[in-house]
């Protein structure tokens, strides 16, 4: 009798659902649900104003994806319950809430539905910059080792800047706040009871080492008085490997999602790192881009290096076995979104009604009949700060070149050759501090419907980039570890690599590089890299004194 796992993948706007038959990987269905509250960045519910850089979520829409989607594909897929043997779940990280000690969340009490501090903090949450920035300058102070394993500097998406904010800002809330926790640990612990922390969101997103364990009390203490114990008050110390069974379906658990109690559960994930296994992924040096709103580059080495720049390296952060590599851009499909939501005529929009085609397409074969460097455009994908190699989210967006004669398509072409080189400059930031980048796959959604885009990225980083082999890669690799954690005994896997062979996948279709084409591109990052110095590094710091006088007149 063939043997099912669920694989839960939840990102920045909804969450999905995919059931994958173990033996084979085949993915018999999949639900999609689109979350009610989507990002709360100008407002809650109840019409309070949020300030500059906030991004919330609520955490009932993360509660409604397990009792719509899991039950959708069950049905969909006409597989028996008792069948499934394993689930998996990814999240978008660092995304982390306050609950109490029973795991409620602090915004379902009614007392705090009004605090913006007592929601979901996104991980394109960026209003805790300043604590950030404080945390990276007493770490330097003190001569912290642990901030080396981050390229020597940790961002405001993570988890201590964001719960130092609530501790500034909102007192109460941070002493209500009994736990502090991933979401996608908190989905975990609302499918089996038990509350646990992955290795993955702790060792990336919370400073925590495999053999150090967390930072010091005293370097909490140094940040703030009150945080001298924040882990064991408000994390815990434990924390499970990404992929172990973390616990079962509980009965409430099973009522809410129509899967059988017992049913395995593995302990989460960030959702870009699940993507290395859903491609079959193994080997040292083979680097994973998931493109979506934003860029995650994933990859794996056997040595651990200290590389300045990178978002984290972390052992087993993403396979047994293996130290994780963790860079990434923060605005990629995100500012290809605001560019036609914002900056297209009238005309435009005319044009593909009358030739019948959507807006997206009509852009993209506009784009398609230029030539690299017939704009004579060069842009900095900064609309949402530099995650890597600069860390630094007060960084903004740049465009030079533009003349009267500049055209719409033309300002799109050159956002998205700006996310490459972006991807470029992370990849010889690597390559110059010793650790080999020697292939290129890309997942997630611009790589399966963008030929344009990905042929324009290989040929801007020079090398042939392979293509994830399902559009759900996210779900696959959490249903892959949804069969690990279930193990051999139920029907699954005890060895992840030997489960990713089996239910991961890559495309035939490899994107090649064109020569002529990357020489003008060489020619073209050049002067990028002149101006991503520049801004990035001190040499102008317009962009910031930009954003600070806007928030001073908002």
């Amino acid at each position: 009798m063939a043997k099912y796992t669920i694989g839960l993948d939840y990102g920045t706007l909804s969450g999905r659902a995919l059931i994958v038959n173990v033996e084979t990987g085949e993915e018999l269905a999949s639900s999609v649900y689109e979350y009610p509250h989507a990002v709360m960045d100008e407002k809650l519910p109840c019409g309070k104003k949020l300030g500059q850089d906030w991004a919330l979520q609520h955490p009932q829409d993360y509660i409604d994806v397990l009792s719509i989607t899991i039950p959708d594909v069950i049905k969909k897929s006409g597989v028996d319950a008792a069948d499934i043997i394993g689930v998996g779940i990814d999240f978008t990280a660092c995304t982390v809430l306050p609950t109490t000690k029973s795991g409620t969340p602090l915004c379902f009490l009614d007392e705090y539905k009004s605090e913006p501090h007592a929601y979901v903090k996104l991980w394109k949450h960026h209003a805790a910059q300043a604590h950030a920035t404080r945390i990276n300058d007493i770490a330097i102070e003190m001569g912290e080792d642990w901030l080396e394993n981050y390229g020597g500097k940790i961002s405001s998406e993570w988890a201590i800047p964001k719960l130092w904010q609530i501790l500034d800002e909102a007192p109460e809330i941070y002493e209500k706040a009994e736990r502090f926790i991933e979401a996608t640990d908190w989905v975990v612990w609302q499918l089996t009871g038990v509350e646990t922390r992955n290795s993955c969101c702790a060792g990336y997103k919370a400073m925590w080492n495999k053999t150090t364990g967390y930072p010091s009390n005293e370097f909490f203490k140094a940040l703030d008085p009150r945080m001298e114990n924040v882990i064991d008050e408000k994390f815990g110390r434990e924390v499970l490997a990404s992929g172990k069974c973390a616990g079962y379906i509980t009965e409430d658990a099973s009522k809410l999602t129509g899967l059988k109690v017992g049913t395995a559960v593995a302990a989460g994930i960030i959702d870009a790192h699940i993507f290395v296994p859903a491609v079959g992924v193994s080997k040292p040096g083979e680097m994973v881009a998931i493109i979506g709103t934003s860029t995650c580059h994933m990859m794996m080495s056997d040595v651990e290096k200290k590389v300045k720049g990178i978002c984290g390296v972390v052992a087993d952060g993403i396979m047994p076995g293996l130290y994780g590599y963790e860079a990434g851009q923060s605005c990629v499909g995100d500012h290809f979104g605001w560019f036609i939501d914002n900056c297209l005529p009238a005309s435009y929009y005319e044009e593909a009604k009358e030739k019948g085609i959507n807006i997206h397409k009509l852009l993209r074969s506009k784009c398609e009949a230029q030539k690299p460097g017939a704009s004579g455009l060069v842009a900095l994908d900064w609309w949402n700060g530099n995650r890597s190699i600069l860390v630094d989210v007060d960084l903004t967006g740049m465009i030079v070149g533009m003349t009267l004669r500049t055209k719409p398509e033309e300002i799109y072409r050159a956002l998205i050759e700006a996310t490459a080189y972006g991807t470029r400059m992370i990849i010889e930031n690597y390559r110059e501090q010793g650790v080999e980048v020697n292939s290129f796959y890309a997942a997630g959604g611009i790589s399966q419907k963008d030929p344009m885009t990905m042929q324009i990225y290989a040929d801007i980083i020079k090398m042939p980039i392979k293509i994830a082999g399902s559009d759900q890669g996210g779900a696959l690799g959490s249903a892959i570890f949804g069969a690990v954690a279930a193990g051999s005994e139920k029907g699954g896997y005890d060895d992840a690599f030997y489960a990713a062979s089996i239910m991961g996948k890559v495309k035939d279709v490899v994107y090649e590089p064109i020569k002529e084409n990357s020489d003008i591109y060489d020619k073209l990052y050049a002067e990028y890299k002149i101006l991503h110095d520049y801004f990035g590094q001190g040499g102008n710091d317009v962009m910031k004194r930009l954003k600070a006088i806007k928030g001073e007149n908002e």
